[in-house]
């Protein structure tokens, strides 16, 4: 009788232990949402925290102005264009339909009015004006698009227009999205767009629209600064959303949820599981000066300074460590001419032993050229 007792006690604690493993592990594998496919990356070490239906292709409605966007601020930064250029805007432009800032044929808009258009209410008419500005005509805007979209490895999506309004043959996945989602907010000027809730907007005759922004986690998610939505019917209901605290920033896609409530749902859940389940720890902020430099060739000066051109952390589960380890390459010189904010070389980050990122080092001063008086001048001090 012993033995037997002994023999369904141990039946018992076995049946536990499996019905706790398979807790466990469907915990892992929970599905959030009724959406098509969505995808959630923690920005700064680039590590995936869910993803459901990735690389499927889909329709992504008005999320393609997040490409859009981003080749405006590009233009921006090189100089390209201005902030404060005016617009005069076609009657092409102006005649677009769907979501709009109701832009005036003929009337001149700032660049910073038709981005905060586009960005605030998903504005089609503000989008075709500058993507006219940048490239001519909206079809040269869409190629650039598809070329940035190959250069950022975006290989399961093709742009058909700047707007996503609904067009045959335009498709992107929930991973490719979240790509571009993250190579936008990389723009610090982008947020200066993305916070804003309310504005009342005044058009250059004096016309007063008023702006509400279409993603509205920035005012019901704690921590969310900037995302796009989209809607079409064979689309539905899409969100590439971002939200920070405690220094980790998450960058959450989801496509084709049932309605709005469900897709701000779906990327709030994401967001909370991402931020209860994982902890941040800090290694290197972006701007932060590397411990080591690198000679200059025939500069002004003989060695350079160097910087961490993005954030580097490590991501754990919560209860968990990482050893992290930082590893260089860097060549011993360069020529002089480097200008500040060029690539010098790379920082590979390592956790457990394990290759998880590579961030470029870039040059944190600019170094001109040596003249023949200064290479003179060092000649002479040599005999000092």
């Amino acid at each position: 009788m012993r033995r037997k007792g002994f023999l369904i006690f141990a039946i018992l604690i076995l049946t536990f232990i499996l019905s706790f493993s398979l807790i466990s592990v469907s915990a892992e594998e929970v599905t959030y949402g009724s959406s098509f496919s969505a995808y959630m990356v923690e920005n700064a070490t680039g590590k995936v925290l869910y993803k459901k239906n990735e690389n499927e292709r889909h329709e992504i409605a008005s999320m393609v102005k997040i490409m859009s966007s981003l080749l405006v601020f590009e233009s921006i930064e090189k100089g390209e264009i201005k902030v404060d250029e005016k617009i005069t805007i076609s009657h092409n432009a102006a005649s677009m339909t769907g979501s709009e800032l109701f832009i005036d044929e003929g009337a001149e808009y700032s660049v910073h009015d038709l981005l905060k258009g586009v960005i605030v209410v998903s504005a089609n008419d503000a989008c075709v004006a500058l993507a006219e500005r940048i490239a001519g005509n909206e079809d040269s805007f869409v190629a650039m698009m598809n070329g940035r979209a190959k250069s950022l490895g975006m290989n399961d999506t093709l742009f058909v227009n700047a707007t996503g309004l609904p067009a045959e043959g335009q498709y992107s996945t929930a991973k490719d999205v979240n790509t571009m989602t993250r190579e936008l907010i990389k723009h610090e000027s982008y947020y200066d767009y993305s916070k804003i809730w309310l504005e009342d907007y005044a058009h250059p005759s004096g016309r007063i629209t008023q702006l509400a922004n279409t993603n509205k986690l920035i005012r019901h998610y704690e921590g969310c600064d900037s995302g796009k939505t989209g809607f079409t019917n064979n689309a539905l209901f899409c969100l590439s959303a971002s939200a920070s605290r405690n220094g980790m920033r998450l960058v959450t896609t989801v496509i084709g949820a049932k309605s709005s409530k469900e897709r701000f749902k779906e990327v709030s859940d994401l967001f909370n599981h991402g931020f209860n389940s994982y902890s941040y720890t800090a290694v290197k902020k972006k701007g932060e000066i590397v411990e080591n430099t690198v000679k200059v060739e025939r500069g002004k000066k003989k060695t350079i300074e160097l910087a961490f051109a993005e954030d580097i952390a490590s991501l754990t589960k919560k209860g968990e460590k990482a050893q992290v380890e930082l590893r260089y390459e860097l060549p011993d010189k360069i020529r002089a001419g480097v200008i500040k904010g060029d690539k010098v070389g790379e920082c590979h980050v390592y956790e457990n032993g394990e290759l998880v990122k590579k961030c470029d080092i870039i040059a944190n001063e600019t170094i001109e050229k040596a003249s023949w008086f200064d290479n003179f001048k060092d000649f002479s001090n040599n005999f000092k």
